[in-house]
């Protein structure tokens, strides 16, 4: 990887990472739904000239059912899960468990591509799992928060919902939409998200105006981390491979622990450092990227 690219997926990270930050500066305001249908609504309206502007409109047009289907899976209840678990966990615990996503994509791929992963694969998701299964029963109390009303089980679990959706979307993504250019892909999955949001969001809008700060924060998280991301993402497949962009998964958490940690006052623990350290283990050798020659078939 060449410098140039190695900066853009360091900034892919940063920016991804940030995601959190902003996200859990707007849900407080605006909650949770709300939170979801503004980013991809910004998002939409930054992504959608540039569409325009490449000509590939009429491409969007022809295949708008599935990207839309894509938008709901990828986007509008993915968002919507981590917007909801940032009332009650913090930034480094969601942001690890955002880690997952390639885990999740091993095992729906298996099952629905019959993409059957070999020994070493198998094993790292087993080592992934395992982390995740550590990590959650540190919040597997149901028990409801005194502040927010959430117990920490259910935003964990909403953070699991996400990730098995995007895993799910990615498959559906290769299986139905291969050879579609990513533009078109990236700006109809928005457009799609908020047209699956709009009425709930709509219709739980906050009583109170949100404030500055999170109008700030939810405006940098549709163009920044969402619409300017989406392009950097897709620009690192095309030129360093899927393989490798999805490396960026690493990162995004160590982003997130450090965002959290100095702007929120965010804890971070040993447990969730060991934990994460495991997840990413895992995910490395379940996606491939680190193999064990001694589990690989033979001849």
């Amino acid at each position: 990887m060449n410098t140039a690219l190695a900066l853009e997926f360091v900034l892919l990270g940063a920016l991804w990472g940030a995601s959190f930050l902003f996200m859990r500066l707007s849900v407080v305001d605006f909650g949770a739904l709300p939170t979801a249908f503004v980013r991809v609504s910004v998002a939409s309206a930054f992504l959608l000239p540039i569409l325009l502007w490449k000509g590939q409109g009429r491409l969007l047009l022809q295949h708008w059912k599935s990207v839309f289907l894509v938008g709901v899976l990828n986007s509008a209840i993915p968002f919507a899960c981590f917007s909801f678990a940032l009332l009650s966990i913090t930034t480094g615990l969601s942001a690890i468990l955002n880690a997952t996503v390639p885990l999740f994509g091993a095992v729906v791929a298996w099952l629905w591509l019959k993409d059957r992963p070999n020994g070493s694969r198998i094993l790292g998701l087993v080592i992934g799992f395992a982390g995740i299964v550590v990590l959650a029963s540190g919040k597997a109390s149901f028990k409801p928060d005194a502040v927010t009303g959430i117990a920490p089980a259910w935003a964990v679990l909403a953070c699991l919902l996400a990730t098995l959706c995007y895993g799910i979307a990615a498959s559906f993504t290769k299986r139905y939409l291969s050879g579609l250019p990513s533009m078109v892909t990236a700006t109809g999955s928005q457009l799609g998200a908020v047209l699956g949001l709009a009425a709930p969001a709509l219709w739980l809008w906050p009583a109170s105006a949100p404030g500055a700060t999170a109008w700030a924060a939810i405006a940098a998280l549709g163009v920044l981390c969402t619409g300017v991301a989406y392009i950097l993402y897709f620009r690192l497949i095309e030129r360093a491979g899927p393989a490798r962009a999805l490396t960026v998964t690493f990162l995004i958490p160590v982003f997130a622990l450090i965002y959290g940690a100095l702007l929120l006052g965010e804890t971070i623990t040993p447990l969730m450092l060991g934990c994460g350290l495991v997840i990413v283990c895992g995910t490395a050798l379940s996606t491939g990227l680190v193999r064990l020659g001694w589990l690989e078939p033979k001849g």
